[in-house]
């Protein structure tokens, strides 16, 4: 099929040209001034030899631009501690995945869950800051997460009787149902996710990553 005749761009009248009868340089002009191809190379006049230069410059460019993101998304070889962090981090996600639909249908967030079992243990409470800091994923906002679990009644707060600067949180009688509902259901889970381990490397476990803990506290 003989490519089309006539076809216009701008001013001017444009001839057709075939693919394979345009030079490098100027097909590199044609495209970078958006010239239609539509399967052909239309030129209305042949480029100057400044045209020509500028297309070169643009092409090297490209080139040059090309290579760099080659070498940005060249794979590195990554080392034995990032490697030890990414397995980490990926255990992580998914040992939490396991209790995250149970956690749901008790309508409480991992955040809460975990204030929770910090309440549990200390019967006169904590003050707010102590909570914070125990907290095994740091939240941006305490005081919010404290005030939304007060009004489902699950903690109760009160001003300290020797500071009164200071806010004690104490776990409720609801908080305590609630956790006791969840502790056998979560054991369970626990056990099906890390049982296999056995005692000895669970244990072996525990300290690795204590020690890992200890160089970053």
């Amino acid at each position: 099929m003989s490519p089309p005749l006539g076809a216009t761009s701008g001013n001017f009248e444009l001839d057709a040209i075939h693919r394979s009868g345009v030079s490098v340089d100027r097909r590199t002009w044609l495209l970078e001034h958006h010239v239609p191809s539509r399967g052909y190379f239309f030129a209305a006049r042949r480029p100057s030899c400044k045209e020509l230069a500028f297309a070169r410059r643009l092409r090297h460019r490209g080139n040059g631009m090309s290579a760099n993101l080659k070498q940005l998304t060249k794979r590195r070889p990554g080392s034995r501690e990032e490697a030890a962090f990414l397995d980490l981090w990926r255990t992580c996600d998914l040992l939490s995945r396991g209790f995250a639909p149970l956690l749901k249908s008790e309508d409480i967030s991992v955040s809460q869950y975990n204030v929770l079992r910090i309440l549990r243990g200390p019967p006169d409470g904590l003050p707010r800051g102590e909570i914070a800091s125990r907290m095994i994923t740091r939240d941006p906002d305490v005081t919010r997460l404290l005030d939304r679990m007060e009004k489902r009644g699950l903690i109760s707060r009160s001003r300290d009787t020797k500071d009164r600067r200071t806010v004690i949180g104490k776990i409720t009688p609801e908080g305590l149902k609630l956790l006791a509902r969840l502790d056998e259901p979560i054991r369970e889970i626990h056990r099906k996710q890390l049982g296999h381990l056995g005692r000895n490397r669970l244990w072996a476990l525990t300290e690795l990553v204590s020690d890992a803990r200890a160089n970053v506290e």
